[in-house]
């Protein structure tokens, strides 16, 4: 038996982690379901580099990677004016993150279209979205690792 009362805040703060474990992981699951078209964009275009059961790993766990890390980093507020400046101040972080996630949502938005509707292959265009997809996964992970190594006070609030 408990010897504490009941307290309903406990329950709400369970829900609430329960909530953000599974956003977690049905971002990572988007990311890895981008990562697979756009493993298999570069696979029909150049088969010779990227038909591997290894790089077609590589681009899912990027993705997994860099949408669970890099879409929600703790301890982000809206800018606002620092009283030393009258403008508010940009968080590099932030802006990396919104930025990587563009590149690679881009990136698997374009693969997706050019399965559906059957598009010819061309390589450099291919290799140009893939491009995309690594430079917006690396961003995403490097700002969501920056964003939760970084002390809580360097935080613009």
């Amino acid at each position: 038996m408990r010897n504490e009362k009941f307290r309903p805040v406990d329950d709400i703060v369970l829900i609430v982690r329960i909530a953000r474990v599974m956003e977690r992981i049905g971002l990572g699951m988007a990311g890895a379901m981008c990562g697979t078209f756009v493993a298999a964009l570069l696979a029909k275009a150049c088969a010779d580099l990227f038909d591997s059961t290894s790089f077609v790993a590589m681009m899912v766990l990027a993705g997994v990677f860099g949408f669970c890390l890099g879409t929600d980093i703790p301890g982000l507020r809206l800018p606002r004016a620092s009283a030393a400046a009258a403008r508010p101040v940009i968080d590099r972080v932030e802006l990396l993150s919104a930025a990587g996630t563009f590149l690679a949502a881009t990136a698997a938005l374009l693969s997706v279209y050019s399965f559906v509707f059957d598009e010819v292959a061309q390589r450099d265009w291919d290799l140009i979205v893939g491009s995309w997809w690594m430079l917006g996964v690396a961003l995403q992970i490097s700002a969501g690792l920056t964003g939760r190594l970084r002390p809580v006070a360097s935080v613009a609030r």
